[in-house]
């Protein structure tokens, strides 16, 4: 596991209980996250609360499949189905489906990974991006002139 928050100390007590130290890693906070998440097949984003979805838009990037929380800006990144899935908050038997569904077609999760780091680089690069908010700025203000 990948991060630190207030909820990291309840995963590890259950770590424990459940007797698998020796099959979760806690790595904490990570600075370089593009090295570490390639190596994973699925990102779980189970949050309550997320303003953008950052995390899973990292994740896509990196071609890993996200199964997130339809919570907060999100939805506006993951298309469900086709770049990750979506299900609602508290929803862990639909989050646990849909990886296990990802994970079980091998050429799927690989199809849908890169269509994912297609749609976020298409959606979101800042070469893309940046151009485009300029380009609406200067807009505005030629209209306001």
């Amino acid at each position: 596991m990948i991060g630190d928050g207030p909820d990291r100390s309840a995963a590890e007590w259950l770590v424990r209980r459940k007797g698998l130290q020796e099959r979760v890693n806690f790595a904490g906070k990570q600075d370089r996250v593009y090295q570490k998440l390639p190596m994973a097949d699925v990102l779980l984003l189970p949050s309550q609360l997320e303003s953008f979805g950052l995390a899973a838009l990292e994740a896509m990037a990196c071609e890993v499949v996200p199964v997130a929380t339809r919570v907060g800006g999100v939805p506006e990144v993951i298309e469900h189905g086709k770049t990750g899935f979506l299900a609602d908050v508290g929803d862990v038997d639909t989050m646990a489906r849909c990886a296990v569904e990802i994970l079980s077609d091998q050429d799927r999760l690989r199809e849908m990974g890169q269509v994912a780091r297609r749609e976020a680089r298409k959606r979101f690069c800042s070469n893309d991006v940046i151009p485009r908010y300029e380009a609406f700025y200067r807009g505005v203000l030629e209209r306001a002139a």
